[in-house]
Parts: C-alpha cells; sequence; structure tokens
C-alpha cells in the first residue's frame, strides 16, 4: 500500500516535466493493482492443488465430511 500510494503523485502530477513521469507512474500503480489481485486469486487454487494432491499420495478419497460439507455426525457416533 505505501507503494501504490508512494506512486500516486507521479501518476497524477502536474508541472514541469510531467510527460515523462507520468507513464512511470501509471505502470507502477497498475502493476501493483494487477499483482495484489492475481495474488489474492492464486493463493488459494495453489492451497487447494497442493492440498488434493496431498490426498492422493496418501491414497485417501476426497471425503467431504473432512471439508465441512457433509452431515454432521449423530450423538451416537
Amino acid at each position: 500500500m505505501a507503494a501504490l500510494l508512494g506512486a500516486l503523485p507521479l501518476a497524477l502530477g502536474t508541472g514541469t516535466g510531467f510527460e515523462l513521469r507520468r507513464p512511470l507512474g501509471i505502470t507502477i500503480v497498475g502493476g501493483l493493482i494487477l499483482s495484489q489481485l492475481l495474488t489474492l486469486y492464486t493463493t488459494p487454487v495453489v492451497y487447494l492443488a497442493f492440498d488434493r494432491l496431498r490426498l492422493r499420495i496418501q491414497g485417501k478419497q476426497h471425503d467431504m465430511v473432512e471439508y465441512g460439507a457433509g452431515p454432521a455426525p449423530s450423538a451416537t457416533d
């Protein structure tokens, strides 16, 4: 966030020579936003892929109860 806010004056600034600095500021801000969105999307995907690989290596079935999607256990269990 600090890098993003630090690049805003480059992207939005006016004055002498702003034509040369503005593309750099826009590139920095856009790259930081895009990389943050990609990180927020790919981290859970990679985690789930490794978890499924771990289950496959251990020879376990992909059990829906393990992930909380199955029926609740009864009192006799």
